[in-house]
């Protein structure tokens, strides 16, 4: 194995200024690569903007990832810097409401599956012409552990990290003429703010104490830990390098292997 040198290659992350995706782009910058991301949130681009690893080799954007003019307008921006990309990793997504689905809103389900599927197409439209005008690449989708189980009180989330799995084995099965390599990262329970959000709605739903969801999500895995963001951004990496040049089609969970979500 090599040490997984990214030197040169050009990376797409969405959802790019905050949490894994930010993690993930100083990883690949600490091993050369291009990284061009966006984010909604210009809060967050504007650290992004501060940060010292701003230099040549980071670019970041505006761009709501649900809204196909942004997304195309994003890509516009992308093609004055350059006319291919080694890589996309679809980051974005959000967690979903909570509840049983005969409480939940017709409005909360479209947002859910609009942000974490259809997000996805309009990124990956884009991005497959410009993939295969470097002779090859990879694209690295983000699923779940809710996308190969149930997940009680979180039926959209589930649905959608469900679609994720399904259009990426199919396009690894499309692209691979190409050789463009499609894969599915699982990420388990991440250390950070969304998990606080999740927790808290959990929480307040079933009337039972922050510590103890906690402690139970925790539990989830068999190694009786978190994850955390910068796992995620080594396994993209290793994902989008020369190593990985063979592995196409995978659903990959980076989870301390989870065994149930409930």
């Amino acid at each position: 194995m090599t040490n997984l040198t990214l030197k040169n290659k050009k990376i797409i992350i969405n959802a790019g200024a905050s949490g894994i995706g930010w993690a993930t782009a100083k990883i690949c910058l600490s091993k050369g690569a291009y990284v061009y991301l966006c984010d909604v949130n210009e809060k967050f681009l504007k650290k992004v903007k501060k940060h010292p690893l701003n230099n040549k080799k980071l670019f970041s954007y505006i761009c709501d990832a649900s809204n196909e003019d942004h997304v195309s307008n994003f890509f516009r921006q992308i093609k004055k810097k350059t006319k291919k990309i080694d890589s996309l990793i679809n980051n974005v997504g959000i967690a979903g409401p909570t509840g049983t689905i005969e409480k939940l809103s017709s409005k909360d389900w479209e947002k859910t599956l609009k942000t974490n599927v259809i997000s996805h197409f309009y990124f990956t439209k884009l991005a497959i012409p410009l993939i295969k005008k470097n002779k090859g690449g990879s694209i690295i989708n983000f699923s779940s552990g809710a996308g190969i189980m149930g997940f009680p009180l979180r039926s959209p989330y589930a649905a959608s990290k469900w679609a994720v799995v399904g259009v990426s084995k199919t396009l690894a099965m499309e692209l691979g003429k190409f050789k463009i390599r499609v894969n599915v990262i699982c990420p388990g329970t991440i250390k950070g703010d969304r998990m606080v959000r999740v927790i808290k709605d959990k929480s307040k739903f079933l009337k039972i104490s922050k510590k103890k969801i906690e402690k139970d999500f925790i539990s989830m895995a068999s190694m009786n830990c978190w994850i955390f963001e910068e796992d995620i951004g080594k396994m993209c990496s290793f994902l989008i390098s020369d190593d990985a040049s063979r592995i196409s089609g995978q659903v990959i969970g980076v989870d301390g292997n989870a065994i149930r979500l409930d």
